[in-house]
């Protein structure tokens, strides 16, 4: 039976795309294309029956898992995917509202994956999805366009797109002008555009193609096509990776690329769209409106993936400048259609025909291979099928351990907050923090969080730690020490190991026994975070090692230490600039933004600290040490759902006051210690210091707070830094108020880590001019 929480969630999620009336562009997607590791997600929009509204199904390959969200009476909306993710776009005359899908989630193998709304404004009239990034364009006479989840990057003023394609790190989209402009990193296609006028373009993962006003093909970057003259006028594109395709004005459609070939059933067919992402080209056929898909192995077998999908939006007949497309009206609702792509059907050859039948074998010689490879697809699927029944056998029998002991002790149970991991549980509920680590390793294993990470030998770590040496060792953690080590293939990597007890753990416990349960949940946190999470601005876990006792986790290696090291230990001023330290403010409030409002459930760090704020060797800033984390699944603490934790935890001097005093954990409990840290990079003042008056030690929030309230920030300034240029001081006061915003006594006053970027954004630009005025005004926040 399916839990209360799912159908509140799924109630909510109904609310938000339910709009009708839509007015949208015809280029809008009703198919996605996603990845998960190496398995293919590919959704679409199918109507089983006209007395049903549209349902969202999601089919994975090659597991063949298929799950149905169904959506109730819905006007129209649109879907877009990438690495993981999933964007379902409502659509409406006068408001869009987006959601965004975390496919990495546990919950798509058994629960409708958690969302978030990421956007809710005017109607967007195009959207397109990259491999981690989405980008739309809002409608109306000034087309502006907007992305999501790509926080290091803005369009400039006065751009303006009436089509828009994402790649991997760039985005392209025809200015007014027909011209085509491209954003981003990818140099092999920034600043590569070719020249002229076009109608369309559209994005692979590292080269983009356009089409010119008379149907002729143009690509650029790192895997573009060698075509020549092609025999088919273009009506629209689809790329991957190493992938084009190209959908002709007669329904036809010619790719390019490795494995990019139509398979032998579909060389005859017609389509009125086609989609790619990554390996994966997908089709709509005219035929009846089937999706088939090809370009990877798991379609080898059948390519058609669902039936009868919606081939685009719907949306009123008069909003078709090039008429409907041929039975669409059967697809959608109130009269509505799709409309037709105004160059597809120019050159239609015939009505539409039925698919031709597969060819029969030329003879039995030429049989014998096919027959021979079938053997081996059966062998290889038993074996297969075998290793994935004996692993679902030993998840269920950990699980059933697991229930058993928490059980069997008696322990009263409540409920856990939705989303939760049970890897991460209160020691209330099965799993929790006093049930046996390998209980609790093995449920966060055959969830599936530790897929993306390596599993190390302990001999390969004891061998380059030179079994743990002291001369190895360079600092410490939330739950045991960290060693400096080179692997064997070269890779300089950072060593954290769990502090280990000799003590039996059926004896009564003692000091340390009653520490070892929370080392190791500090262990299974910041696997099961750091597994699910990718961020410039996170520190990347590479693996780690559960053998015996042992408890180990595997980063990358930061060469600059931390940024208290530099604050307060080092001698000299390494980061002996104001733009320095802004710069590493804000790396370390976009890797919390992210936390906050792209991780599905958000995540609250609870530990922030400039020891838990390290420096790469370009000094780059990544937030580090999730052993005291939590996932949330609430975006406001007022919700009935809310659930503290059960103590608080952090550090002292950078911990919520509101949060120690009233067990109430928020979001805005990381942003009051974020705030201490600013205080630090403004002051250099360590988080506990002594009065220098009086002697007695004082926090630095009492110290600099009513300087800077009183608009004195100079008297606060760090000696150690020059004073700064008039270029600077603008900047470095407007970051005094903005850390005093976040240091408030109540959370609710605190911006939000979106705003905080947003303002250390505008302090970083000013140091260097001309820049924008920054006033105190600016950092007033609606409550």
């Amino acid at each position: 039976m399916l839990p209360p929480s799912f159908f509140l969630r799924f109630l909510l999620l109904l609310l938000l795309v339910a709009i009708s009336s839509p007015s949208i562009a015809a280029s809008l997607s009703t198919v996605a294309i996603s990845r998960i590791s190496n398995v293919v997600v590919v959704c679409a929009v199918v109507r089983p029956n006209a007395n049903r509204g549209y349902d969202l199904s999601c089919t994975s390959l090659p597991t063949g898992h298929r799950r149905i969200y169904r959506s109730g009476p819905i006007s129209s909306f649109a879907i877009a995917g990438g690495d993981g993710f999933l964007c379902l776009l409502s659509l409406s005359t006068d408001v869009s509202t987006m959601v965004w899908w975390d496919l990495y989630q546990e919950s798509y193998n058994g629960w409708p994956p958690d969302y978030r709304r990421v956007y809710s404004g005017p109607p967007l009239a195009d959207l397109s999805a990259g491999d981690t990034h989405v980008c739309g364009v809002r409608g109306g006479s000034l087309p502006r366009p907007t992305c999501w989840r790509w926080n290091q990057f803005t369009f400039p003023e006065g751009v303006y797109f009436s089509d828009i394609a994402v790649g991997g790190d760039f985005v392209c989209g025809l200015l007014l002008s027909r011209e085509i402009a491209c954003f981003g990193n990818d140099i092999g296609v920034v600043g590569q555009e070719p020249p002229g006028t076009y109608s369309t373009v559209a994005a692979g993962t590292r080269h983009a193609c356009a089409v010119t006003g008379d149907g002729k093909l143009v690509c650029w970057g790192a895997g573009k096509p060698e075509v020549g003259v092609i025999p088919i006028r273009i009506s629209s594109l689809a790329l991957g990776e190493n992938k084009t395709c190209a959908l002709g004005s007669h329904g036809g459609v010619m790719c390019w690329g490795d494995n990019s070939s139509l398979p032998s059933s579909l060389a005859n067919t017609e389509f009125v769209a086609i989609h790619a992402k990554g390996s994966t080209i997908c089709g709509i056929l005219r035929i009846n409106y089937s999706l088939a898909c090809w370009g990877s192995a798991v379609f080898c077998h059948k390519p058609v993936v669902f039936e009868g999908v919606l081939p685009g939006t719907c949306m009123p007949t008069s909003s078709c400048r090039c008429g409907p497309l041929e039975g669409s009206g059967q697809l959608c609702a109130n009269g509505r259609v799709v409309c037709s792509l105004c160059e597809l059907g120019r050159e239609a050859s015939s009505p539409r025909a039925p698919l031709p039948p597969p060819p029969p074998p030329a003879s039995p010689n030429a049989a014998a291979t096919p027959r021979r490879r079938k053997t081996v697809f059966v062998v290889i699927g038993s074996v297969g099928f075998a290793i994935g029944l004996v692993t679902l056998i030993l998840c269920l029998l950990y699980f059933a351990r697991c229930n058993g002991r928490i059980h069997d002790s008696g322990a009263a149970r409540r409920p856990l907050a939705p989303g939760l991991p049970s890897a991460l549980a209160r020691p209330h509920g099965s799993g929790g923090l006093h049930a046996p680590i390998e209980c609790r390793f093995s449920s966060l294993f055959c969830r599936g969080h530790s897929a993306m990470v390596e599993e190390f030998p302990l001999s390969v770590l004891l061998a380059a730690t030179d079994n743990f040496a002291e001369s190895q060792k360079v600092g410490s953690g939330s739950f045991g020490s960290v060693y400096r080590a080179t692997l064997d293939d070269g890779r300089v990597v950072a060593i954290k190991r769990a502090e280990t007890s000799a003590s039996s753990s059926t004896t009564a416990p003692g000091p340390a026994e009653n520490k070892r349960p929370d080392k190791e949940s500090a262990f299974l946190s910041e696997l099961a975070l750091l597994s699910r999470v990718n961020h410039k601005n996170l520190v990347r876990l590479l693996g780690y090692c559960n053998q015996g006792p042992e408890r180990v986790l595997v980063y990358e290696f930061m060469a600059n230490g931390s940024l208290h090291d530099h604050l307060h230990r080092l001698p000299g001023a390494t980061l002996g600039s104001w733009g320095a330290r802004l710069r590493v403010a804000l790396d370390a409030a976009r890797g919390l933004e992210y936390l906050h409002t792209y991780a599905v459930p958000p995540i609250i760090h609870r530990d922030i600290k400039s020891s838990n704020i390290l420096l790469d060797e370009t000094w780059t800033a990544k937030v580090s040490d999730f052993g005291l984390s939590l996932m949330s699944p609430v975006e406001d603490e007022r919700r009935p759902d809310y659930h503290p934790p059960d103590r608080a935890a952090g550090t002292v001097g950078y911990m919520d006051p509101e949060y120690y005093r009233l067990q109430h954990l928020t979001a805005k409990s990381d942003v009051y210690s974020f705030g201490v840290v600013l205080l630090e990079l403004l002051t250099g003042c360590r988080v506990i210091h002594q009065n220098e008056d009086s002697g007695t030690p004082r926090n630095v929030v009492e110290f600099a707070m009513p300087h800077i309230a009183a608009d004195d920030v100079h008297r606060v300034l760090d000696p150690r830094v020059p004073t700064p240029k008039p270029s600077e001081i603008e900047a470095v006061t407007y970051v005094g108020y903005l850390a005093i915003d976040c240091v408030s006594p109540e959370g609710r006053e605190r911006p939000t880590m979106t705003e905080v970027v947003d303002g250390l954004e505008r302090s970083l630009d000013a140091c260097e001019p001309p820049s924008a005025s920054l006033s105190r005004s600016t950092t007033v926040r609606s409550i």
